[in-house]
């Protein structure tokens, strides 16, 4: 068992989050084994501070930092790697498709997701064939088609922070895939900090250990294959009647004693 906190909110204060000092533990206000509303459904994305024990919202859960992750059914995870190598993206990847779940620092009152959308709906407008905004569980969703492919946006406000995801799959597959979205959407956990952030800072991406190990042993693996495939092109590229040039040393070392034997001997 375990106590469910109040989550915190203040619509009045309009201050941005570069300005928000940290914010003080959330008062217990009911027991219960996970958060949950009056009907009994998940009641979330939930907030770290929702727990008492922050080692209850890993359980059942990819623990990536900033955000905690069911995994739906037969779900397997894909992550997306940066110019520096490290992660920028983890995709949940399903027969259905694929979505990720990312979050964001915001305000203490609702209302970025709100400008977000509407923003993404912009921005879709100069690719999308289509592209409409849809009402859904937490309010407005973002849709766009083209090329053969969907896009939804489904975004939710939080204290001090928003998440989006992403979901993206085929026609005949999105709205199955949706539908797996929203519940692991539903029952995700924010891990915010406390640190102050600009408005719209991604929350930063961290893989488990396992993972992180996994995902460093394949890209050395991709490295040796890549030098490997280098060096059979360059072996392919000489002629194949002329054997390989000798080394500049020892070239070097070769006409520099002939030099002193033909001296030696007046040739």
């Amino acid at each position: 068992m375990m106590a469910f906190g109040k989550r915190k909110n203040d619509k009045a204060d309009q201050t941005d989050d570069e300005l928000v000092e940290p914010s003080a533990p959330a008062d217990a206000a009911a027991v219960l084994d996970e958060p949950r509303d009056d009907d009994g459904d998940f009641d979330g994305p939930f907030d770290v501070e929702d727990f008492d024990d922050p080692a209850v919202a890993a359980q059942g859960r990819l623990d990536l930092g900033s955000v905690l992750i069911p995994m739906p059914d037969g779900g397997q995870v894909q992550v997306e790697l940066n110019e520096a190598g490290a992660p920028s993206a983890v995709w949940v990847m399903t027969p259905n498709g694929r979505f990720t779940v990312a979050a964001y620092a915001a305000p203490k009152s609702a209302g970025l997701w709100r400008e977000v959308a509407g923003e993404l709906a912009e921005s879709l407008r100069k690719d999308a064939g289509s592209v409409s905004i849809q009402d859904g569980p937490w309010g407005r969703e973002v849709v766009g088609v083209g090329n053969g492919g969907v896009v939804r946006f489904i975004g939710v406000d939080g204290y001090r922070w928003m998440v989006r995801c992403v979901v993206n799959g085929a026609p005949e597959t999105i709205d199955a895939l949706a539908d797996e979205a929203r519940a692991a959407l539903a029952d995700s956990v924010i891990r915010r900090g406390d640190t102050p952030l600009p408005v719209r800072t991604p929350l930063p991406v961290q893989l488990p250990e396992p993972m992180a190990a996994q995902l460093q042993q394949a890209a050395q693996q991709a490295a040796m294959q890549q030098a490997a495939q280098q060096l059979a092109a360059a072996a392919q590229a000489l002629p194949q009647d002329q054997p390989p040039a000798e080394p500049a040393a020892r070239r070097s070392v070769q006409g520099s004693a002939m030099q002193q034997l033909r001296t030696i001997t007046g040739g």
